[in-house]
């Protein structure tokens, strides 16, 4: 049984940063328990033939948190990362264009061009048509039936669950905003217009994979974690911890950044908020190495096509220094498609994301404020349920710390 100020539930991003940001105002009472046997959540990196690979996929440090990639540097100096300016493409029926399509429709040929200004024209925030519901219907609505039928919808269907209509749309704010006009302008300037995407430039390490930064950050506070310690129960009221080895830990402050689903058992919580949990859903993405060179300069490609097991590709080689190949990106049940002679490198990611279902907005809403009330703080993609960027959980877990700290 032991006693701490801060527990912290998970050793990713969110909870690293959450920590070293206690270490540096002093703070010398707090542990953080990690399942794994090491740190860095989905920001891990391993070395695969004589590479780093990030096996959680596509990480990258945005360069639009000016706070959180100082903070960042101070782990992993600045004069160690490489700047890039994204270059993500979309293969549609073998045309790869410019990522976000709607503002690179001028990279189509000329017929393709009118067929999707066309549909584009009609679609129904363009024609004054009340914004649906249903997430088919949204994205219809939004973006017009061709960019719906030929990349959104069956890359969505791919990337997160079949069954698209159990997802909300209040999170398809995150989508690239480019108006009809912008469009249009494009195509006839053939040059792209809109708001740039989300990693529009970004850093990566020199010489490591991006998982480099955390291992960092928990070597730094190294006596202040207790690996392959798996957090399976949790009483709101006493603030106990009961790991799956039987250990207990009470605390005056507990941050969780683990997908609540991982608690078993959730005492001193009303009913209807630990059945709400049962409610959140989450996909599992494996990661696969491929050892050959992909003949582009993009460092993305996304994969609508769905007779491809995989969603999205990323060209190690073109952001990772001296490394070959590159590595797919599969929604876990899809990956039967994949030959079963293929041997290559794979990891399951089980906790990936977070999916937006329709209620999930008012689940995580009573959820933390309830726990807060308790001293309970959910931090993080998987605390929070949100789809969000490691950069994102930094700049979220400064702003805890800023306010319980």
């Amino acid at each position: 049984m032991e006693q701490v100020k801060y527990l912290i539930l998970g050793a990713g991003p969110a909870g690293l940063s959450f920590a070293n940001l206690l270490k540096r105002r002093g703070e010398k009472s707090f542990l953080l328990l990690e399942k794994e046997e090491e740190a860095g959540g989905l920001c891990r990196s391993v070395n695969v033939d004589k590479s780093p690979l990030d096996i959680g996929g596509g990480h990258f440090l945005d360069v639009r948190r000016p706070k959180v990639c100082e903070f960042l540097f101070g782990f992993l100096p600045k004069e160690e990362w490489n700047l890039f300016e994204r270059d993500s493409r979309i293969n549609i029926g073998g045309t790869v264009v410019s990522h976000p399509l709607e503002a690179n429709i001028w990279q189509f040929p000329v017929k393709e061009q009118v067929e999707y200004l066309s549909s584009i024209a009609r679609a129904g925030c363009n024609s004054g048509q009340p914004m649906p519901e249903k997430f088919v219907d949204w994205i219809e609505w939004k973006l017009g039936k061709k960019i719906a039928d030929d990349y959104m919808l069956p890359y969505n269907r791919k990337m997160f669950e079949d069954e698209l209509d159990t997802l909300g749309t209040y999170w398809l704010e995150k989508l690239p905003n480019v108006s009809f006009e912008e469009t249009l302008t494009s195509c006839l300037m053939k040059k792209p217009y809109g708001t740039q995407p989300g990693h529009a430039s970004f850093y990566y390490p020199k010489r490591y994979g991006y998982g480099e930064v955390w291992r960092i950050m928990a070597e730094t506070i190294r006596e202040n974690i207790r690996y392959c310690t798996a957090a399976k129960e949790i009483d709101c009221d006493k603030k106990k911890v009961v790991t799956d080895s039987g250990e207990v830990f009470f605390a005056e402050k507990i941050v969780t950044t683990i997908p609540w689903a991982e608690f078993i058992k959730i005492d001193g919580m009303p009913r209807n908020l630990s059945d709400s949990i049962k409610q959140l859903k989450t996909s599992s993405v494996e990661i696969r190495y491929v050892p050959k060179r992909f003949d582009t300069n993009a460092q993305w490609i996304y994969e609508p096509d769905p007779t491809l097991p995989y969603h999205r590709i990323l060209v190690r080689h073109n952001f990772c220094e001296g490394s070959n190949g590159y590595w797919t990106e599969t929604r876990e049940e899809r990956t039967g498609m994949f030959p079963k002679e293929d041997r290559n490198y794979r990891y399951v990611n089980h906790y990936a994301y977070p999916l937006n279902t329709i209620g999930k907005p008012q689940i995580m809403k009573n959820l933390l404020a309830y726990c807060e009330q308790k001293q309970i703080y959910g931090l993080g993609r998987f605390g929070e349920h949100c789809h969000y960027n490691s950069d994102l959980v930094v700049e979220l877990a400064m702003n805890l710390a800023e306010r319980i700290g």
